[in-house]
């Protein structure tokens, strides 16, 4: 008897499923496939709490314990790592709610919450780098915005992992300003149509061919991002003048209406004296 494709899908699934078999997790349902694993939502018996489980093989086990040295707000922390009876090794971490950053992006945040977002990413990309680990893939799906507003990079990348075409760096060694190229790419994605073009010119820096020629690191352009909310000029863009006139005239206002109501004043007592 033959069996129809999404019969012979289905079988090949089931048979894929890990075996908990020897561990406190009781399995859920598969929540995520990528290159390197599956993830699955599970429950902690002896916790009682609903976690993530990540499967990959065994050769790839590292991932687990790179991420667990990185203990930070925007990183999903790791609670248990082990192997399965099938030879493939698991980690366990929290089950994080909320929705990738391609598709919080369909809520139309504004673009405030946008540069918080990319704001958080850059900053767990700082501290892995201050501890001389990089993603190596990082991009929309690798980003998640929590219920709450949480934003955690998911997925940091081991040896071999050479990163998603549309925010891989050209060159073929992955450093630390390989991330740097990943990021602006990150912040281009954010952007909305029309967006200013001293944001654009961040995001062409960080992700400028040549890598030398990019932000040296991942707090270097979230200054020039921070620069850019408060009115002053970015490093990333020679703006010209007409626009340094209007960024002027935008941040002192206030200012300007004063002297305006000032000058006027003073000519119309002058013009009253003269009658």
């Amino acid at each position: 008897m033959d069996l129809s494709d999404s019969i012979l899908d289905h079988l090949r699934q089931v048979a894929a499923l890990p075996d908990l078999t020897g561990t406190r997790y009781e399995l859920e349902r598969e929540i995520g496939r990528g290159g390197i694993g599956v993830v699955y939502a599970a429950r902690d018996r002896e916790l009682d709490r609903r976690v993530a489980l990540k499967v990959l093989d065994v050769a790839l086990a590292g991932e687990a314990q790179l991420i667990a040295r990185l203990e930070h707000p925007g990183i999903v922390p790791i609670y248990e790592t082990g192997t399965l009876p099938d030879g493939r090794a698991f980690y366990a971490m929290k089950l994080v709610g909320g929705a990738r950053l391609d598709h919080y992006l369909a809520r139309q945040p504004t673009l405030a919450e946008r540069l918080r977002v990319l704001r958080r990413v850059g900053e767990a990309l700082a501290f892995a780098h201050a501890r001389g680990v990089i993603h190596r893939d990082l991009k929309p799906q690798n980003v998640m915005v929590g219920e709450f507003g949480e934003v955690y990079v998911m997925d940091w990348g081991v040896e071999g992992v050479g990163g998603t075409p549309l925010f891989r760096a050209p060159e073929t060694h992955l450093d630390q300003l390989s991330d740097i190229y990943s990021l602006g790419a990150l912040l281009q994605f954010l952007l909305p149509v029309p967006a200013p073009p001293a944001l654009r010119a961040i995001a062409a820096k960080a992700m400028n061919k040549d890598s030398v020629a990019r932000y040296p690191d991942a707090p270097a352009l979230l200054a020039d991002i921070d620069r850019f909310e408060q009115g002053l000029a970015v490093e990333a863009w020679s703006e010209p003048l007409w626009h340094r006139m209007r960024r002027f005239g935008a941040r002192n206002a206030v200012l300007l209406w004063l002297l305006a109501a000032y000058t006027l004043v003073k000519s119309l007592l002058f013009f009253l004296r003269k009658l």
